[in-house]
């Protein structure tokens, strides 16, 4: 591409505002790597919410499975304290669902972010090919006038 830049920078045909378009490119796409890593920075820390919530859980289940089995030996009198390690699970339970709902859907959006960056990335090349093609027409065009010119100008003599 600086090839392309330096042979059109020399023939005098590449402008300013070419110049800005590929700045404001570099930019737009510097800026969706930027939108693209915060995503992928939020989505690690939401995994680690959920991981440490998950730890909390399996804690609790385990600490309820050691009071189900002394329970089961002294069954009347604890009665009050499964129910109140029963309702903590449940709580600790519908912590976790909008949790792991909010995990999926940043990564539903990371994935529509980076199809989205793909298709625009392909689209940008497609359009690269086209201008190379047209400035290879446009120098051999450029030639052939310049050739008649200075056959026009050769027969004069």
């Amino acid at each position: 591409m600086k090839n392309i830049g330096n042979s059109i920078g020399s023939s005098g045909r590449l402008s300013i505002e070419d110049y800005e378009d590929e700045q404001i490119s570099k930019l737009a796409i510097s800026t969706f790597q930027a939108k693209e890593e915060e995503i992928e920075r939020r989505k690690m820390e939401v995994r680690e919410k959920v991981e440490r919530q998950l730890g909390r859980a399996e804690e609790e289940t385990k600490r309820l499975a050691h009071i189900w089995e002394e329970l089961e030996v002294l069954e009347d009198p604890l009665r009050k304290e499964v129910a109140m390690v029963r309702k903590k699970i449940d709580m600790a339970n519908k912590d976790l669902k909008p949790l792991g709902q909010s995990c999926q859907k940043k990564e539903k959006e990371y994935r529509e972010a980076l199809e989205a960056f793909n298709e625009k990335n392909k689209e940008r090349g497609h359009l690269i090919t086209a201008l190379m093609e047209l400035l290879t027409e446009s120098e051999r065009i450029r030639m052939t006038k310049l050739e008649e010119l200075s056959r026009t100008i050769e027969s004069m003599n």
